[in-house]
């Protein structure tokens, strides 16, 4: 397929059958669509130890969503979905821009197995899953214009459980057996859209993400909101027995259920969450703010490193690091006289062009700063198989990767990875301060490689953020290989 001939809104229209219902199917996605086997993808398993809890998040407030009956909604089977097209003067007015809605549709599970959401809360699926699309109007004339932009798309996503009957989604489940066949569409009264919604619109999951069909653009905000919402067992059966994702004239029709992707892979992603209370999820840790972050880097980059590490070194480091990464005291206890000057000559040497210097000179926030993930594995496994010239890696690894974490970190977007904290020191004076920071980075790296001897490691000892976990400490200090009596002299 070649998908360079089509729009993108023509591509989230494509069914792909043989690709989205085919055994395993979604593995091949990449090999047309390149973005749905890269960064950023969605959906994924939203896990305890990825949640933050940012106390700026408030409720989503939707505008315009309670529709009269005059106004006419199509519903339509696409081949891969039940979706209802929406009215532009349905948006969303809780977030930085105006995002407009354009669709919403589902996936679901089969009858004999009513599991089919695609993002995950801890390991349990639900049994369906709706999203609310919208797109950046403030910015882009249309879906079509949005759809492959950073900040493009907002998606409101909606677990669905088989419990009590719901009466919002009767409004058209009712009309489903008219869309029985793949493009098969009907007109449907306007109904009010924030029943389909949970009670509640402040506590969600917030992370960026993509879409989860090809071309898997990596363009959307999700918010996933933490209370599901019931279906009765007759209405989840109406989407996973009635409908065919093949044509009416077909000789061999084919269902239509199991439409969900598989979560991907979380990397380093935070997901932040606007709740903190008692469901078991009280622990969470609250996301440092963007002031605090850049004090700190500010700090790291020209201020004393004696009094950060006593004071908030560890705010800087991939939370929960400290366990994998936990050295004995003494282990610190190094020969500094005896390996400073060899370490002014190599590891301190300044690089000619810091990008790291240039970006955090101003401590300022690009519009649309990005969510780091690791992608140093990503490029790696990439020229392994072109056999490519490692020197484009190295220059990656050394001013790409790096500002794209800062830039990152300082959105509160991403934890700030140790090969980038190594990358600062390394354009500071050399001290002795900032040689046994080095150091004693260097020995949590290289204790990280000996444990997990299954992650890759770069030549120069950087290890990918993505594989550190994130479990809690439960000694005093955060990172027990970082003493603050090691820096005193």
């Amino acid at each position: 397929m070649h998908s360079l001939r089509f729009t993108p809104i023509l591509l989230l229209q494509l069914t792909f059958l043989g690709v989205l219902h085919g055994p395993d199917g979604e593995q091949h996605w990449s090999k047309h669509y390149p973005y749905c086997g890269g960064a950023f993808q969605s959906p994924i398993n939203i896990k305890a130890e990825l949640l933050r809890f940012d106390p700026t998040l408030g409720p989503i407030a939707v505008q315009n969503y309670n529709l009269l009956p005059n106004e006419q909604l199509t519903l339509g089977n696409n081949g891969h979905a039940v979706q209802i097209s929406l009215p532009s003067k349905m948006y969303i007015s809780s977030l930085p821009h105006r995002y407009t809605a354009t669709q919403l549709h589902f996936h679901w599970g089969t009858s004999s197995r009513p599991l089919g959401s695609e993002h995950m809360v801890n390991n349990k699926q639900y049994a369906a899953e709706m999203h609310i699309v919208h797109f950046n109007s403030d910015k882009y004339p249309n879906m079509s214009m949005a759809v492959d932009k950073s900040d493009g798309l907002a998606v409101l996503g909606v677990l669905i459980e088989v419990g009590e009957f719901n009466p919002a989604f009767e409004q058209f489940l009712k009309f489903i057996n008219g869309i029985k066949y793949r493009d098969q569409k009907v007109q449907v009264p306007g109904f009010n859209i924030r029943a389909l919604l949970p009670a509640r619109l402040d506590e969600y999951y917030r992370y960026d993400g993509s879409l989860t069909t090809p071309p898997c653009y990596p363009s959307v905000l999700w918010t996933v909101f933490r209370n599901h919402v019931t279906i009765s067992r007759k209405q989840f059966l109406a989407l996973a027995t009635a409908l065919y994702s093949s044509h009416a004239q077909d000789s061999a029709p084919v269902p239509l259920n199991g439409n969900y992707r598989k979560p991907q892979l979380a990397d380093s992603r935070l997901v932040l969450v606007s709740f903190k209370d008692g469901r078991g999820l009280h622990g969470i840790p609250t996301v440092t703010s963007s002031f605090t972050r850049k004090q700190i880097v500010q700090q790291l980059l020209v201020g004393d490193l004696a009094d950060l590490a006593d004071e908030g070194l560890y705010k800087l480091l991939p939370s929960g690091s400290e366990k994998l990464l936990a050295g004995k005291k003494k282990d610190l206890k190094y020969q500094k006289s005896e390996s400073l000057a060899k370490y002014k000559q190599t590891t301190l040497k300044p690089t000619k062009t810091s990008q790291t210097s240039r970006f955090v000179g101003k401590l300022g926030l690009a519009e649309g700063a990005v969510c780091y993930i690791s992608l140093e594995q990503r490029v790696f496994n990439q020229l392994k198989l072109s056999h490519a010239e490692t020197q484009i890696v190295q220059a990656l690894r050394d001013e790409v990767f790096v500002q794209l974490n800062l830039r990152s970190y300082l959105g509160c977007k991403s934890d700030l990875a140790l090969p980038t904290v190594r990358h600062i020191l390394r354009v500071r004076p050399p001290t002795n301060e900032a040689f046994e920071l080095d150091r004693s980075l260097t020995k949590a790296l290289m204790d990280q490689k000996k444990t997990r001897q299954s992650v890759p490691v770069t030549k120069t000892g950087s290890l990918s953020p993505a594989i550190v976990p994130r479990k809690r400490h439960s000694q005093g200090y955060p990172h027990p290989w970082l003493f603050p009596m090691e820096w005193e002299d």
